[in-house]
């Protein structure tokens, strides 16, 4: 088993812990919240900060960070640390179902019960949440976030920084812009452009979203 160190100590990156431990040896977290600092989560240890890092050479690094109210983070901190794509582990839960054809970038987290049916594409940082099914040829770019019980139809494309909400549907085909949200148990019908929140069902516009300059670096 290789040690991995885990960026973030808060539930995602417990989530990923306990989906790591069959495969890795988790040596624990790292967080900027210095009131963690040296203390355990979940049975882990806080390490330190997050570029403390930097100065562990060894160690296969995750960013298990970011929630709706700040989905770009996982960027910000990866462009931050300036690792090359070889230090970044692939977590995948002993639960998760990969079909032919499917391939998963460095970087990113399934959780237990994921399903990828066949050929299906998921970039470097994206975090998928238990529960969800990706079906074929469905591609969710890098930074996406896919959470808890999301159902993707065949062929849908997520973009990089994307969103969507827990339990929600997205139709046969559509695309979901760069850096959009997709609130929890929307029905989405016809693609979402890019820098915006949509939700309900059907899905609609509310508003563009706040991101961050940085989320576009």
């Amino acid at each position: 088993m290789r040690d991995l160190v885990i960026v973030g100590a808060g539930g995602f990156a417990r989530e990923t812990a306990a989906a790591a431990a069959a495969s890795w040896r988790v040596r624990g977290f790292v967080d900027d919240d210095v009131a963690l600092h040296g203390t355990v989560r979940s049975g882990l240890p806080v390490l330190g900060a997050i570029d403390s890092v930097l100065r562990l050479p060894d160690p296969a690094i995750v960013v298990c960070v970011g929630n709706p109210r700040a989905y770009d983070v996982r960027r910000r901190i990866v462009a931050r640390l300036g690792l090359g794509a070889d230090r970044y582990a692939t977590v995948v839960h002993p639960a998760v179902e990969i079909g032919a054809g499917s391939v998963v970038g460095p970087g990113s987290v399934l959780l237990a019960g994921v399903v990828l049916t066949a050929d299906v594409t998921v970039g470097a940082h994206v975090a998928v949440m238990p529960q969800v099914v990706l079906t074929h040829d469905d591609r969710v770019a890098d930074y996406a976030t896919v959470a808890s019980g999301v159902r993707l139809g065949g062929g849908v494309v997520v973009e990089s920084g994307a969103y969507v909400g827990a339990g929600a549907l997205v139709r046969e085909g559509c695309t979901v812009g760069a850096r959009s949200l997709i609130g929890m148990g929307s029905v989405v019908l016809g693609d979402v452009p890019a820098d915006q929140i949509w939700a309900g069902n059907p899905a609609r516009k509310l508003r563009d979203a706040d991101v961050t300059v940085a989320s576009r670096s």
